[in-house]
């Protein structure tokens, strides 16, 4: 799981390089959000802050303990949600639209549980 999150900020840091030298309405913005997902989870055990996180499921209300499996699944899909916002930011801001850039990043601080 480790590897994948920093396959991912690689691979963010490369995008935010070369996106740097155009500021859109809320690149700063953006890269803020960034700075405190990477911050939360660095500074944070797994599971806590700064990890994605999903809406509560209908089966994990049934009483049952999570499998692995369940657990890993529902991970993978919270960083697929959180590196979407984040993206959905990051287009929302190369096309200059500031409010959708503005709400695609209030979702991403959501998901990753930061404020």
């Amino acid at each position: 799981m480790e590897r994948s999150r920093i396959v991912a900020f690689a691979a963010v840091a490369l995008i935010g390089g070369s996106v740097a030298s155009y500021a859109g309405p809320c690149t700063k913005q953006i890269s803020q959000v960034e700075q405190r997902i990477r911050a939360a989870q660095a500074s944070s055990p797994p599971g806590g802050a700064g990890d994605p996180s999903a809406p509560q499921s209908v089966g994990a209300q049934l009483h049952h303990q999570p499998t692995p499996g369940s657990v890993q699944s529902a991970e993978r899909m919270a960083n697929a949600d959180g590196e979407s916002a984040l993206a959905r930011a990051r287009n929302a801001d190369a096309a200059g639209n500031a409010a959708e850039c503005t709400k695609a990043l209030m979702e991403a601080q959501a998901i990753y549980g930061i404020e």
